[in-house]
């Protein structure tokens, strides 16, 4: 009774079995305990110290009729940056909240201007303005309810301490070969 079909109940004998979630059942982890085991076996060519140099080597390959679709960029050592970009008032959080809503006034004045008989340009204006409003008004007060928590803006991003091209093992060699010529290239041959 222990198949894909049982119940699950952690912490229960036979309670190891995972539930199939809305892509179906999922994997067993591999042999390595890495997790499932997904397409087939690859080998790394190469690590480099930012994107730009794997990209540069993925773009060689590629110029070279290398079949890049079995290839990947894979970066590692992942670190989560957020940039602070200044500090976030009531009266900014409006200005931001005003900007969003006159987009989204303006998608809905065309909407409406394309199905008016009458003067099309003032329906537009009407919804860039009333969106307008609406907008720094949820936008103001979206940041009154934070209580001064996120006083301030900011950007997040992912940045990677490396980045190693990977390709399926079976083009490993000529993806190697290819690579050996990038390498011998004197740096002026590079920027032709």
């Amino acid at each position: 009774m222990n198949g894909p079909t049982s119940a699950w109940r952690p912490g229960l004998p036979g309670g190891d079995t995972i539930p199939s979630g809305p892509a179906g059942q999922p994997s067993p982890p591999s042999g390595d305990g890495t997790g499932p085991g997904v397409g087939p076996p690859t080998v790394t060519i190469g690590s480099y110290p930012d994107y730009r140099s794997a990209q540069r080597v993925v773009d060689h390959l590629a110029d070279n009729r290398f079949p890049v679709e079995h290839t990947a960029i894979v970066g590692t050592n992942l670190t989560l940056v957020e940039t602070v970009l200044g500090r976030l008032t009531t009266g900014r959080a409006a200005l931001l909240g005003a900007g969003t809503g006159a987009w989204f006034g303006l998608f809905i004045g065309l909407l409406f201007g394309i199905f008016t008989a009458g003067n099309w340009f003032a329906v537009v204006l009407a919804g860039l303005v009333i969106g307008a409003i609406w907008g720094a008004v949820f936008g103001a007060v979206a940041h009154a309810m934070t209580g001064g928590r996120r006083d301030f803006t900011s950007a997040s991003s992912l940045r990677a301490g490396e980045y190693a091209v990977i390709v399926d093992q079976q083009y490993a060699e000529q993806a190697r070969q290819l690579l050996g010529r990038l390498h011998l290239q004197t740096p002026q041959q590079q920027r032709d």
